[in-house]
């Protein structure tokens, strides 16, 4: 895994991942449809929540990002604490359903070497470069959230 500079990422990961929107409304509006989620692992250490999932394309199970995210589940409150520790809808979505104010900046952009895993759950055959990101979530100049997100070939 390497940092590399957005104008480096090709079209059409860098519209993809190259803006401050929340990744599940983009993937949709660029897959055409809803996206849902996949738990892979979840665990919780003190005050964060760790889950590593996999967003796929609600009409046809095509896996359109893999992402681990770790949560300060306090900076959420407990309606939306409850919804996130179901592990059935996105985080983007839940966010924005439910009208909850935050900020999400893209930190780093990275250029991936996928292995194993990560060719098994985007159905490749021969590892071929992904590009994904790291985001920071804040709310009120408090990080409440750190996501890397992966994208299969596109």
């Amino acid at each position: 895994m390497k940092i590399v500079a957005p104008y480096e990422i090709p079209m059409p990961y860098r519209s993809l991942l190259v803006h401050e929107d929340d990744m599940t409304i983009t993937l949709e509006r660029h897959f055409g449809g809803r996206v849902i989620l996949r738990a892979l692992s979840t665990f919780t250490s003190g005050a964060w929540y760790f889950r590593r999932v996999l967003l796929v394309q609600e009409y046809t199970g095509r896996p359109v990002e893999m992402g681990a995210i770790r949560m300060k589940l306090d900076g959420f409150g407990a309606r939306l604490k409850k919804q996130i520790l179901k592990n059935e809808v996105p985080l983007g979505r839940i966010l924005r359903d439910s009208g909850f104010k935050y900020v999400s900046h893209a930190m780093a952009f990275l250029a991936i070497t996928p292995n194993p895993e990560m060719m098994g759950v985007f159905w490749m055959r021969e590892p071929k470069t992904l590009y994904g990101r790291r985001t920071e979530i804040m709310r009120n100049d408090t990080k409440i959230g750190d996501i890397v997100e992966v994208l299969p070939l596109v």
